[in-house]
C-alpha cells in the first residue's frame, strides 16, 4: 500500500482518538478492510499509536478540567491485569478469529449505542 493511503488512514483514526473517543475502533477496521493489514497486525499498530498520541491528550483534557480522578487506581489496576491477560489470550488466536471477535464486539458496541441514544431521547 502507498505511504499516503496509510497516512489518510492514520489520520482518521487519529482524530477521534485524540478526542477520547477510542480511535481503535476506526483505525483497526480502516487498516483491515482498507489497508489490507492483518487484523493482529492491526491492533499492534493501535496499541503502538496509542503511546504518543495519549500523553498530549491526557495532558489537554487535564488542562480543561475533563478528567476524574477519583477512584482511578480501582480502574487501572484490573483494566492493566485483563489487559495483560488479553494479550496473551489475543496472541494465541488465529487472526481471522480475532477479527470475527473484534467485529462481532463493534457490532454489540453499535447495537448498545444506538439503544442507548433511543433511551436518552426519551428520559
Amino acid at each position: 500500500m502507498s505511504f499516503y493511503l496509510y497516512l489518510v488512514l492514520g489520520i482518521l483514526g487519529g482524530v477521534p482518538a485524540g478526542m477520547g473517543m477510542g480511535g481503535g475502533t476506526v483505525t483497526i477496521p480502516l487498516l483491515t478492510l482498507v489497508g489490507g493489514v492483518g487484523q493482529k497486525i492491526a491492533q499492534s499498530a493501535n496499541l503502538f499509536s496509542f503511546l504518543p498520541m495519549s500523553a498530549p491528550a491526557l495532558r489537554i483534557h487535564a488542562q480543561n478540567g475533563l478528567l476524574k480522578t477519583e477512584g482511578i487506581l480501582w480502574i487501572i489496576l484490573p483494566a492493566f491485569l485483563v489487559g495483560a491477560a488479553g494479550t496473551f489470550f489475543a496472541a494465541a488466536l488465529p487472526s481471522e478469529t480475532l477479527g470475527k471477535l473484534f467485529g462481532a464486539f463493534l457490532i454489540g458496541l453499535s447495537f448498545l449505542t444506538f439503544y442507548q441514544s433511543f433511551a436518552a431521547q426519551k428520559g
